[in-house]
């Protein structure tokens, strides 16, 4: 509708997609359109990507919800009401991280993804499965110009969270990516763009999604269940399944480390002390900092990534969640409004 350039043509109600409760279908319902409160920035969705953790939310893997709620922390829209940052048509990027104290320990050493009383885009903040949302200004993002809104959807968090898993997985020149969707696409392309080796992982057989994977630039494509053509110097698991951090501790050499990158993994199973022997390290990676934001975006500006992306209309986001969940993608899905 574009009130971002007419705010005279603001509706009251707008189209969103909710969970009442976890495991259920959204339901697509007219609600008041939201209110920015101070240090709020009012936003015209266009664009919102379908992410992994979208699926642990409304399948009630992370249990800290409230409901009803409005999915989505992929978001791209423009400013319709503006604030200190932000003037009104400005187009802005809005992530998971929604909201921290600003005071604790954690937020006061560089750690703010830490925060215990931070906020969430999309699983305690209502998200983008919707026409407007509401966002902090303060954890928006000014998005590169060269990325079109659905495109520039998954740089949110497959981009965001995935450049936080290639940081800590350090001057790894040989690197493994387990479970290759929408952050790992992403990574392969800019690792690649650093001269680095890369080695994709996907389910057994996953044919289709191993030629995906050499279309993105990987060196080599394989089942999770192959050992990679030479050892890796770091492996990052990207797939919310446990079994993959024995496998990748075997595929990485003395010193090498394991990075699990998901907000939600099943159960890691007992192995063998010999598979980690050899310092080498298992980490997880915990949410994102504005600082890890900012630095990906001018990354992300300099280096030309192909977002694979699927599109959906906004009243088809229980489909686009089924897609993710069945392995039907390449890329990323995303939503779109006004279509």
């Amino acid at each position: 509708m574009k009130t971002w350039s007419d705010p005279d043509l603001m509706p009251a109600t707008m189209l969103a997609m909710r969970l009442h409760a976890p495991g259920e279908r959204l339901r697509a319902e007219r609600v008041p359109v939201p209110q920015p409160g101070p240090g709020q920035v009012l936003i015209e969705v266009a664009a919102c990507g379908v992410c992994r953790t979208d699926l642990h939310v409304v399948d009630g893997d992370l249990s800290e919800g409230r409901y009803p709620l409005i999915p989505g922390h992929e978001i791209v829209g423009r400013v319709v009401k503006g604030g200190a940052r932000f003037a009104a048509g400005a187009r802005v990027g809005v992530p998971w991280l929604g909201w921290t104290c600003g005071a604790c320990e954690y937020c006061a050493s560089a750690r703010e993804n830490l925060c215990p009383q931070a906020r969430f885009t999309g699983y305690t903040l209502d998200g983008g499965y919707a026409e407007y949302a509401v966002a902090d200004e303060r954890f928006c993002f000014a998005l590169p110009e060269r990325y079109a809104d659905a495109e520039a959807a998954p740089l949110l968090c497959a981009g965001l969270i995935g450049y936080r898993c290639y940081a800590f997985a350090g001057e790894a020149r040989t690197l493994g990516l387990y479970g290759f969707g929408a952050a790992a696409h992403l990574l392969a392309q800019l690792a690649k763009a650093e001269g680095r080796k890369v080695f994709a992982f996907t389910r057994t057989s996953d044919f289709q999604g191993q030629e995906f994977a050499r279309q993105c630039g990987a060196d080599w494509a394989g089942g999770s269940d192959e050992a990679p053509p030479e050892p890796l110097d770091a492996a990052i698991i990207f797939a919310p399944v446990g079994a993959l951090v024995p496998r990748a501790l075997a595929a990485v050499k003395s010193g090498g480390r394991v990075v699990c990158g998901g907000i939600h993994m099943s159960d890691i199973p007992s192995f063998a002390y010999a598979l980690l022997w050899g310092e080498r390290q298992v980490r997880s990676v915990a949410n994102l900092t504005r600082a890890d934001g900012e630095a990906f975006m001018r990354l992300a500006a300099a280096t030309p990534l192909r977002a694979a992306t699927r599109s959906y209309p906004l009243a088809q986001a229980n489909e686009a969640l089924a897609d993710l969940r069945e392995g039907r993608l390449e890329g990323a899905a995303v939503l779109l409004t006004g279509v």
